[in-house]
Formats: C-alpha cells, structure tokens, sequence
C-alpha cells in the first residue's frame, strides 16, 4: 500500500530547466515546493572533476536516461508494429538533477514573431491553401511581443553572452554579457554570409564569455572554451545550467525540497482536479503519494505526455478523426547543411565550446519570401567550434573507405581541415506523427512505454532540399575544396543521433478543442495541473528549444503563484 505525505503547495515532476525555474520563483513567493526528480543528484561542478572521458559520456552516455528500465518504442506508420528504442540513438534523454539542462551545448535563441502567429501570418500573406492538407498548424495563443519579458528574465539568469539578432524580434535589453569569442572558422563563414548579403550575429550562447552574477545571486563563471559542452557537464561552472543557477536559488529560500529517484507513475485527479501524484522511491522499491494543490509537470517532452495518458488526464490524440490532444502535434528538427574539405587550410577544430558559433537567419522563419516555394518555415544556419572529440569526429570525403590504412589517413588528414555549415531546420505538425501509449511495452515499473509514430514529411523533404542547396553555396563562398552536403531525407531512423529537440505532445493555444495547455502551461481540463516545457511548442522553429523553454517556465511560474491565490482558469 503507498504511503501518503503532508500536502505541498506545488509538486513538480522533473527537476531540470522547468521545474528548477518554478521551484525557485514559487518558493521565493513563499509557496512551498517539492521536487521530484527520478535520476540522482549529481550536479555540483566538482562532481564533474574528471568530465573530459569521451568514451564515458558521449559515447556511453553516462549522464542519460538508463533505457533497460524506461524507454519508448516507435514506428514510422500506424501499420506497423512499433519496438522498443533500446539503445539511445536518435534523441539523448536526460536524468538527473539538472536534467538535459546539465548536458547541453548552451544555445540560447529566441523564437521569431512569426513562429507564435504561424498560422495567422502564412495564411495572411499567401493564403490558406499554402497550409496542406493533414498539417497542424496553429497559432500558439501568445505573441512574441508578449513573450519577451520572459525571454529577457531568463537571459538575465542564466548570464547569456551574445549580440541581437538583426532579423529577430524587438529586445528590452541586451545579453547580460558580451559575445564569445570569434574564431578563424566562425569568421570565414562570416565574411563569406557578408559577401552573400546575408546577416551573420554571433550564436547566443549558456557557455559565458566572463564571469557573471545574476539577479538571483547566483555565480557562474567565464568558460575555458575545452570542448566539453554537450553530453558533459562543467566542471567549472561556466555553463548556465539549472544546477548552478535556480535550483540553488530555490533551496536557498527554505521553501524548498528536492527528492531525487522518486520515479512519478500517475497524477491522482478527481472531478477535474488534481490531488497529487503518485511516485515510486525506486532506492526503497516502495510506493509513495505526494498530495499538492498544484502539480506540475517539468520533465522531458515524452514523459510529459506519458504521464498525462497513463493517468487519463486530458482526452487523448486520434489522429482518424483528428479530435483529443493528448499526443498531438509531435515535432522534431532537421538537421541538413553542408561539409567543406580544405586542403591547404587548417583550424584548432578540437578547441571550442557548446554554444561558440555565428548564426544566419535569412533563411529562418519567414525572412524569406515562399510565394514560389513548396513549404512553409526555414532554419538558421549555423558555423559552431564546438570541439571535434576523436572518437566522435571522423569526417573524411565520400568514397574513403569506412575502415583502414586509408580511413586513419584521411581521418588524421581532415581532423583539423573540416569545416560544417548546417541548419536547424523547423518541423512542422503532421496528423498522423504522434505520441500515444504502446499497448504491448510495458516499463520496469509495470507502466505501458509511450509510442511515438513519426516519419518526415513533404514539407520536411522540400525544405531540406532547399537548405542544402543554400549551404553548398555558402560553402563555396568560404572556399572549400570539396563540398559535400547531408543529402536528401528518407525516412526517420531513430537509430542515429540526430537532435535531441523533440517537441509537442501537449501542444499549448487559445482554443481547447486544439491546444492541451492555455499560454500560461495550465490545462484546460485541470486547473491545477501545468505542463510546462518544450511538450507545449504546437510547432517546431528553426532553432534550439531552450530559450522559449525558460521563458514559457517563467510565465508558468507567474500563472501558478496567481493561481495559489485565486484558483480558476488564467487565460
């Protein structure tokens, strides 16, 4: 039998950038709060004292979620059987306190204007028929210009370094800090873009160009640029992170309890409203209800979504009559883009750090006319130094042979004479990509594994196609000798990583019948539940989903302490 505790105000599930963002805004309110979070503690920069093991985290992934005891399953279409992912591959999962916040690379976009009224402003200027058939779009019920504040406040937290962007959206302030540094690589491809009349701005970046205090108090420190961003975690405290920014904010208020391998099963509700949740010490192997006025739901995407549809909370997606919204609007990102081969040229490639790069947006959103082409959206085209790990980066030209004499030669040649330009492309919501529950997998705790069905689309195929073709010319403009680009879409193979941006699956908007949460993360079937996090984004943009995850955290923390005091819907 489980074991009730005390009542909180408000129960999170997930302790990284979302439910870090709520925990410490509501207990600086005075609310108190409990963090459940389902992987251990693991968070303090010395505990990462000895991250630079290439083999142990970004290959092993030593800092993700163990997929023998929860995974999903996938299949591209409805008839076929879906199987287990039991090997992380396409998408990195996060656990842990600090969750995928503590393993990321650092960069920090803002969503355009255009992506929050997509629907409104495509169909505004070309028409409804330039929206197919069986996709989803849909505005998001919040504009950027409403936004913003949010955006700003979580800049300011987490101390990003950069310069505006020329094509973005207005700005109530600059980046707390100045712009990382510029490399012989991040300058080629700009005075390449600058040759091109395009309109290069250096990336905006969590790893920070100097030390820094937020408002909070909190103290980050300026990155060494080492290369060991993504995948690890900083061991000098120089990647914003929840870890090093609001969960210490949050403890510091005394309002605060954070409870690690408590692995939440259900969201107890009961005539619209929700009691509590149910959750699984898994050190202890015992069954424990959390009860709370108010829960919200701060993990991952696919766990968001889970959760909601194993414990009947919201009516679920069906994708043959297009009713329910639970599942819904999953989206991805595409990565096309383009590798250049220089032979007389080399760069410090094994330098670097997450979010060390220069952005171009010409080609984003709608900065570009799409009368004449076959899809909507775009992506930003990105030169990032990173660091090229060895094990992890073998470019060598097609043709070389995939082991061998003339493999290692090439490898050895290239290491340092590689140069990507590549996109994050937008993915745009399609009527049969979504999540629901696999009636046949079950996880280690007797709960039935989320099912994703996904394929690209045409939209997807027309605009890679299209992006490619930009980044061969930009290429070209930066003098490589071989170009090559990623090639054309076939169909999603969950086994290669690509990105770890998933999106949707309670897609956010003003109108219930096709938005799960209303623009504060509130349900609309249950007032008191909030989902917040990239699981409410109707659609997917040309970027990183961070940025607009921190400011949506921010305007749902805003809503829950309003909602602490008065109750009823927010919007």
């Amino acid at each position: 039998m489980a074991k009730t505790l005390p009542k909180t105000d408000v129960v999170t599930v997930g302790v990284g950038w979302a439910g870090g963002i709520i925990a410490a805004e509501c207990a600086k309110a005075g609310l108190k709060v409990v963090g459940l979070e389902r992987g251990g503690d693991k968070r303090n920069p010395e505990d990462f004292s000895m991250v630079h093991d290439e083999l142990r985290y970004a290959i092993r992934y030593d800092l993700m979620q163990d997929v023998s005891k929860e995974t999903i399953t996938f299949r591209n279409k409805r008839d076929q059987r879906a199987l287990p992912m039991r090997q992380l591959g396409s998408f990195l999962l996060g656990e842990g306190v600090g969750g995928a916040g503590v393993h990321w690379n650092g960069h920090t976009f803002r969503f355009l204007p255009y992506d929050f009224e997509l629907k409104t402003k495509t169909i505004e200027k070309y028409g409804k028929n330039k929206i197919k058939k069986d996709y989803l779009i849909q505005d998001w019920g919040i504009t950027y210009d409403e936004l913003e504040p949010y955006y700003d406040k979580f800049e300011k937290t987490c101390g990003i370094s950069g310069e505006p962007n020329p094509l973005g959206g207005k700005r109530s302030d600059d980046y707390p800090t100045p712009p990382m540094k510029s490399t012989v690589m991040t300058n080629k491809f700009k005075k390449a873009a600058e040759k091109m009349n395009l309109h290069p701005y250096v990336m905006p970046s969590g790893n920070l160009s100097e030390s820094y205090t937020n408002p909070d108090g909190e103290k980050l420190n300026a990155c060494l640029y080492c290369a060991f961003c993504e995948r690890f975690g900083c061991e000098y405290g120089a990647k914003a992170a929840p870890n090093v920014t609001v969960i210490p904010t949050a403890e510091k208020t005394g309002n605060y309890e954070l409870r690690t391998h408590a692995n939440v099963i259900e969201i107890i509700h009961k005539n619209g409203k929700a009691t509590g949740v149910k959750y699984i010490d898994t050190i202890k192997g015992e069954e424990v209800i959390q009860p709370a006025d108010v829960v919200v739901l701060t993990s991952y995407v696919m766990n968001n979504s889970k959760l909601l549809l194993v414990s009947k909370l919201g009516t679920p997606y069906n994708p043959e009559t297009g009713t329910g919204v639970i599942g819904k609007n999953y989206c991805y990102q595409l990565n096309p883009g383009t590798t250049g081969f220089f032979e007389k040229e080399r760069f410090n490639s094994y330098m670097g750090a997450g979010a060390l790069g220069t952005t171009v947006d010409d080609f984003n959103g709608d900065n570009y006319d799409h009368g004449d082409l076959d899809f909507i959206h775009g992506g930003s085209l990105v030169v990032s130094q990173s660091g090229f790990r060895p094990i992890g980066s073998n470019a060598v030209p097609s043709g070389t042979p995939l082991w061998g004499k003339e493999f290692k030669q090439k490898s050895i040649k290239y290491y340092t004479r590689t140069i990507d330009a590549w996109f994050q492309a937008a993915s745009m919501p399609y009527r049969y990509n979504y999540l629901d529950l696999d009636p046949n997998f079950k996880d280690a705790y007797g709960v039935p594994l989320l099912r994703m069905t996904y394929n690209f689309t045409d939209q997807d195929r027309n605009l890679n196609d299209y992006l490619n073709k930009q980044s061969d010319k930009v290429m070209k403009e930066m003098g490589a000798d071989i170009i090559e680009n990623y090639g054309k879409l076939e169909d999603y193979n969950i086994v290669p990583y690509q990105t770890t941006h998933n999106v949707g699956g309670v897609p956010m908007g003003n109108d219930p019948s096709i938005s799960a949460v209303n623009n504060y993360s509130q349900m609309w079937d249950a007032d008191n539940v909030f989902v917040v996090g990239a699981s409410s984004f109707p659609h997917n943009s040309g970027y990183n989903p961070t940025g607009t995850l921190g400011a949506l955290a921010y305007r749902a923390s805003e809503g829950i302490i309003q909602y602490s005091k008065k109750g009823g819907q927010l919007a």
